[in-house]
């Protein structure tokens, strides 16, 4: 007789857990959202890729770009994202109406994502990009931006990139760094400051 609980018991076991787990597979992902309002993704963006067009000091008309992934289970749409430079000899001035964004890479350019406003604090060294229409999860995208100038000494500049989800309370997600090198061809490079 108790042979025959634990088997029944054992079946009822593994039968409702396999339910719950059914069912938590046809639920759509859902935000992090705390009690103070806060919302987070559940899983975060990610920098893929930062490349310039021109790595040569003192050049004007380059682009940099900025790839990043959202994947299918972000919980949210990407509202925001701010770059911010925290390593280079130079603080590097961007042509704030000149930001582009589309979907996909560099070199496999998707459609155009419209900027609701692209604003820059010179203080703290960061560019921030609001999208008119938040970019749905499984998608990637790159962000251009247009510097005045290339820095005028070459070395080593680091971009710190950051996700914020769509809410008042939208907690930013860092991503990680974007290194660009830029070279000068009178010995003047440096690697760190």
């Amino acid at each position: 007789m108790y042979n025959i609980r634990c088997i029944a018991l054992s079946f009822a076991t593994v039968l409702i857990g396999s339910i719950a787990i059914e069912s938590l597979s046809v639920l759509p992902t859902q935000a992090v959202q705390l009690r103070d309002g806060k919302v987070y993704f559940v899983q975060p963006p990610r920098l893929i890729k930062v490349t310039t067009t021109f790595n040569d000091a003192r050049v004007s008309g380059a682009t940099y770009y900025f790839t990043i992934s959202l994947p299918e289970n972000a919980g949210e749409p990407l509202q925001k994202v701010i770059i911010n430079q925290h390593q280079g000899i130079e603080n590097i001035d961007f042509r704030l109406k000149k930001t582009i964004a589309f979907t996909g890479k560099r070199s496999r350019r998707g459609e155009k994502i419209q900027l609701k406003d692209v604003t820059r604090d010179k203080k703290n060294r960061t560019v921030s990009i609001v999208f008119d229409t938040p970019v749905s999860p499984g998608k990637t995208i790159t962000i251009g931006l247009k510097p005045e100038y290339n820095p005028m000494t070459g070395g080593i500049y680091l971009f710190g990139v950051t996700a914020f989800p769509v809410g008042e309370k939208s907690h930013g997600q860092f991503m990680g760094f974007g290194r660009l090198h830029f070279y000068s061809h009178d010995g003047k490079s440096f690697l760190f400051r």
